[in-house]
């Protein structure tokens, strides 16, 4: 069970810090923090704030009676708990305040060199000793850094040391390690929705943070698939015929999808092929780059002895008339990457690389029978398409090997419906 809070002083600490704030020692500083003057005392501050002390002391120091600190993370609310700290009175540290706490130390540079046991170090105990210690609570931290960008990530709040509150490497002690039922223990529905709603590049970093302590497979697939539903589930993509976004919207939308294809993992039947097939057509309606698309297409290759007719129906984009309704292009380029890796025949050994599939991305050689049955299905629902030419029609009709067809019997129905449709005009 996570631990709450963490307090700071003792009683007598505090009452130190009660006499501090009585009337009994005038103030000697005004400090302006946003639009709040705080009446205060150089002394304490100046012991605690390596920011607030250079500008105190020295030349002319002394005669410095106010103060106004810009960009200060978390505005007035943090600057209170900070004054607090310095005088001396007693509050908690708690998960949804340390992020806030933690940029405000950076901000006011107070640091051990200032003072042993500062505020910086307090708060970085609490981040790796409670805050951290789970992955609720690391996620709480993580949406609440979000709010304090920049001063998080220049406080090292939002980077690749947030993996250590993700376990052992290799999931060890029952975390994520490609297992469903691990899954569903560790990533329940609160965790998954608050992943779900970080920035894309936050996100990115707790995927890559996962990768480095070990976790792969379903349960990080599982993550980036909800992910993509959730930001990608307004997007229109039906074709030439979809409505038209706004050129930033479209392009946030574009740095996400690109973002996603590159975190999806590398272990081959993490993801199914209709939502890889979801992917690639977002790719096309949003004209993402050229590896991100080759990418979709070349997984979806990997697995096209799992996915059925509608996987492949995938609308064209291209805003020209003449063009056909489906993008036949890219359903070639994935059935040749498919009949690429068939046809590797010797056996790979599996080096586990994060470069290159493992030999598990090789389809099954039972594969050959039903994909062959899948393109037939394929040509005959596209061989109604009158901009769909002879070339194209016969070129991915042959690209079927003999050995995929169990009959001829599908690609006769194939041809005849290119005909009849043809003959009728």
């Amino acid at each position: 069970m996570m631990q709450a809070e963490a307090r700071l002083f003792s009683p007598a600490m505090k009452r130190t810090g009660d006499w501090i704030l009585s009337q009994e020692l005038p103030s000697d500083i005004t400090i302006k923090v946003d639009d709040a003057a705080f009446n205060l005392h150089k002394l304490p501050l100046a012991s605690r704030c390596g920011y607030i002390k250079k500008q105190v002391t020295g030349v002319g120091g002394s005669k410095v009676t106010h103060l106004e600190i810009t960009g200060m993370p978390g505005g007035t609310k943090a600057f209170e708990l900070v004054i607090k700290f310095c005088y001396g009175v007693n509050f908690e540290i708690a998960v949804d305040n340390v992020a806030m706490l933690r940029c405000a130390a950076e901000h006011l540079e107070m640091t051990e060199e200032c003072k042993p046991r500062n505020l910086v170090g307090r708060t970085e105990a609490y981040l790796e000793e409670v805050a951290l210690a789970s992955l609720e609570g690391a996620v709480t931290v993580l949406r609440k850094a979000e709010e304090l960008l920049p001063a998080s990530e220049k406080a090292r709040l939002i980077g690749s040391q947030f993996g250590m509150s993700l376990g052992p490497p290799g999931g060890g002690g029952g975390g994520y390690n490609g297992v469903s039922a691990a899954m569903s223990r560790e990533v329940d529905d609160w965790c998954a929705d608050e992943l779900t709603a970080l920035r894309i590049d936050t996100f990115q970093r707790v995927m890559i943070a996962m990768k480095a302590r070990g976790f792969k497979g379903i349960a990080m697939g599982t993550l980036i698939m909800l992910y993509a539903q959730k930001s990608l589930r307004r997007l229109d993509m039906q074709g030439r015929d979809g409505k038209k976004m706004g050129a930033r919207q479209e392009h946030e939308k574009r740095v996400v999808l690109e973002t996603i294809v590159s975190l999806l993992p590398r272990e081959n039947n993490t993801m199914s092929v209709s939502f890889l097939s979801m992917l690639l057509r977002a790719a096309i309606h949003l004209d993402t780059t050229l590896a991100c698309r080759l990418d979709l297409e070349k997984r979806m290759a990997a697995q096209l002895g799992q996915a059925v007719i509608d996987d492949l129906l995938i609308p064209s984009s291209s805003p020209d008339a003449g063009t056909t309704a489906y993008d036949i292009d890219a359903v070639q380029r994935i059935l040749t990457g498919y009949l690429d890796q068939e046809s590797e025949t010797a056996p790979r050994l599996d080096y586990n690389t994060d470069d290159d599939f493992s030999s598990a991305a090789s389809p099954p050689h039972s594969d050959v029978a039903q994909v062959g049955r899948l393109m037939e299905s394929y040509l005959a629902e596209i061989a109604s398409d009158e901009n769909l030419s002879i070339d194209k029609f016969t070129a991915l009709a042959e690209l079927i090997p003999e050995r995929a067809r169990f009959n001829e019997d599908g690609m006769y129905r194939a041809i005849d419906i290119y005909l009849k449709v043809r003959s009728c005009h």
